[in-house]
């Protein structure tokens, strides 16, 4: 899952991103309000970190033009303002949470993964299709009762499609939930992700999850 930070204290933004990728989650940031509105358009993010006070654009500016061009992405807000009128500002503005500083990072992540499962309508962190099972908090993966061992990316890309059950999903939309702008690698990486997950999660018995749209991408789905 992918996720964008917009905090304008270096020290506070490198934290988060710290921490967000020690989640196995993929990161963008910038220190700027007025840079935002870039990232959003050129990526889809799962979730948006964003501070009140930025130099450029303040918060709520971005959050108000984000929802202005029916930009759903989930919104954490995150603020050294405490009041009550603040916190009504902001959700009335059209974040999803509010964060107030200083805050412990476990509580961040928490409110990170609420924001995803309700960008995705999920009711919880557990996932199943067929004898699949995705615990996306525990970071674990059984299949047909036997624990699977994954990567970091294997898991990340696992989840993603769990999560989109049923969709047809494109490598170009699978990469851009995955990877930041710093990842250069190489074309066919989602195959060969792909491959891997296969291979760990498939038995001779058990029905085939992951299927192939020719010329369209990858669907996790049960039966054919």
């Amino acid at each position: 899952m992918r996720i964008l930070v917009v905090e304008d204290n270096v020290r506070l933004s490198a934290l988060i991103v710290k921490k967000l990728k020690s989640e196995n989650y993929s990161v963008d940031a910038c220190l700027r309000g007025d840079e935002a509105p870039d990232y959003l358009a050129c990526a889809e993010y799962d979730a948006l970190i964003l501070d009140v006070m930025l130099p450029g654009l303040s918060g709520l500016d971005v959050l108000r033009a984000m929802r202005a061009k029916h930009d759903k992405t989930p919104v954490l807000l995150l603020t050294a303002r405490d009041s009550v009128g603040d916190r009504v500002s902001g959700l009335d503005a059209g974040a999803d949470d509010y964060l107030v500083k200083p805050f412990a990072f476990d509580e961040l992540t928490a409110r990170v993964r609420a924001l995803i499962r309700r960008g995705t309508n999920a009711a919880g962190n557990v996932f199943t299709a067929a004898d699949l099972t995705v615990d996306c908090g525990a970071r674990k993966v059984t299949r047909g009762g036997r624990d699977v061992g994954l990567s970091a990316r294997e898991f990340a890309i696992l989840e993603y499609l769990i999560r989109n059950k049923g969709i047809v999903l494109s490598r170009r939309t699978i990469g851009g939930h995955i990877w930041n702008y710093d990842y250069e690698g190489a074309s066919n990486i989602i195959d060969v992700y792909i491959r891997n997950l296969r291979r760990k999660m498939d038995s001779a018995e058990g029905p085939k999850l992951i299927h192939t749209v020719r010329g369209a991408g990858y669907v996790l789905r049960e039966g054919v």
